[in-house]
């Protein structure tokens, strides 16, 4: 009997792919999206602490004012930014704008660098508000 998958082509995998910008950003938006359903149980375990009592509530918001607290904090932010601009992005696409190679290219190397922006001008806002 002969072996009919040696005659099969392989099919693409992540060793065959070159990873561009457009790809990058898209799985970047699925890990910012999964991010931010750890976030949101943030800000819910949050909203039930000051449902809960001054005492716990206290101690939610000491844990959120360490430095672990607000580098996950800082994380959370930057993950919505990123996932906002992405869906963006894709509603862009939705509308049939922004197809051009170079275009999308040059919108995906923006993404990254304009949600780090946004993200450092949020908390600079925070913190100057505070």
């Amino acid at each position: 009997m002969t072996n009919v998958t040696k005659s099969r082509p392989l099919s693409p995998h992540l060793q065959i792919y070159k990873p561009i910008p457009t790809m990058v950003m898209s799985i970047v938006h699925r890990i910012t999206g999964g991010a931010l359903y750890f976030g949101t149980l943030l800000v819910a375990w949050w909203l039930i602490a000051a449902a809960s009592g001054e005492a716990y509530f206290e101690w939610v918001s000491w844990f959120f004012g360490t430095l672990i607290g607000r580098l996950i904090l800082f994380g959370y932010t930057w993950a919505l930014v990123h996932h906002m601009l992405g869906g963006l992005r894709h509603f862009m696409w939705d509308t049939g704008h922004g197809y051009e190679k170079h275009f999308s290219t040059k919108l995906a190397i923006a993404t990254p660098i304009a949600s780090v922006g946004l993200t450092v001008l949020i908390w600079i806002v925070g913190y100057v508000a505070r």
